[in-house]
């Protein structure tokens, strides 16, 4: 498949084992990304992880702030296929297809569920045992093109957002292997998606990250891992952000929802609806992140169980 020209579209660490695969087996010609953002506190102005790897490979990098209207200069590569993985834009119909094979993603649910910018998020938040990657040729509509294949990811109950993620990176990689030769040698086959059974995955915004203890504890309990790390579920406590990244299900009779009920060795009691979650792992205001037992060295146990998370 050296042959093949292949433009490759992608910007988070999740894309870079479907990147190392191309650079090893085809002929990348050119990297698309989103453009540099500032990062941090001191607002470091840092590239994208798929920028990087494609400048240590010396491949050509593009970034337009807007390939609705700036898409031309990847047409002027001429590429065989294009390859897509969470880049984040949509691609204009006319670029994606403009190559011979077509445009080829890499999508993180098991189409035609959890269409959209977060599957892996909303899997977890909705207490799936499963998920998985699709290859798909994209078509204008949001990943609603014909599926080239599935392979299927098994989500544990410990599972996070962070290892889920991690894990379907590498499974993304291993299906396009599986695939992508196939769009080339005409072996593939195409199927429609059944629209009665699409879902979305929108990306979380800031209101969807703060927990609600007065709901089931499942419920909080998927939604702390479901969002760790990133962005991270957060409630509030002496009128500042507590980030909550890690939890378990205690075993406490509920009292009012958000109190601190009880102080454990790894963690703080809180009661929910129906019960009681634990917080193993959080970041106060202006510390680092830390244990819940490190936290609560720190602290006076005593003046904590009288407190409640807003």
């Amino acid at each position: 498949m050296k042959d093949k020209k292949v433009v490759f579209m992608g910007s988070p660490e999740f894309s870079l084992p479907v990147l190392e695969y191309l650079i090893e087996n085809t002929n990348v010609i050119g990297v698309v990304t989103q453009p540099d953002k500032e990062v941090g506190r001191k607002r470091i102005l840092t590239p994208p992880p798929v920028k990087v790897m494609a400048l240590e490979h010396n491949i050509k990098v593009l970034q337009p702030v807007k390939l609705k209207t700036d898409y031309k200069c990847i047409i002027d590569l001429e590429p065989d296929v294009i390859v897509t993985c969470a880049y984040g834009q949509i691609l204009p119909f006319e670029l994606l297809n403009y190559p011979k094979y077509k445009t080829i993603n890499v999508h993180a649910s098991l189409l035609p569920k959890y269409r959209g910018g977060a599957p892996i998020h909303h899997a977890i938040l909705n207490g799936e045992h499963e998920t998985g990657i699709t290859i798909m040729r994209t078509d204008k509509g949001m990943d609603s093109g014909d599926i080239i294949g599935k392979e299927v990811l098994k989500i544990n109950d410990n599972d996070t957002y962070d290892t889920v993620n991690k894990s379907l990176s590498y499974l993304g990689a291993k299906s396009l292997a599986k695939y992508l030769p196939k769009v080339f040698d005409g072996t593939a086959s195409y199927e429609k998606q059944d629209d009665s059974l699409v879902t979305y995955a929108y990306v979380i915004k800031r209101e969807d990250e703060k927990l609600n203890f007065n709901d089931n504890t499942i419920n909080i309990y998927n939604k702390i891992r479901g969002l760790s790390s990133i962005p991270s579920a957060y409630a509030i406590l002496d009128n500042e952000e507590v980030k909550i990244y890690n939890s378990k299900i205690g075993n406490s009779k509920p009292s009012t929802p958000g109190k601190i009920t009880n102080i454990y060795k790894d963690g703080i009691g809180v009661s929910t609806l129906d019960g009681e979650i634990i917080i193993t792992d959080l970041k106060v205001f202006g510390k680092k992140r830390m244990l819940a037992k490190d936290y609560l060295n720190g602290v006076d146990k005593e003046k904590l169980l009288h407190k409640s998370f807003e």
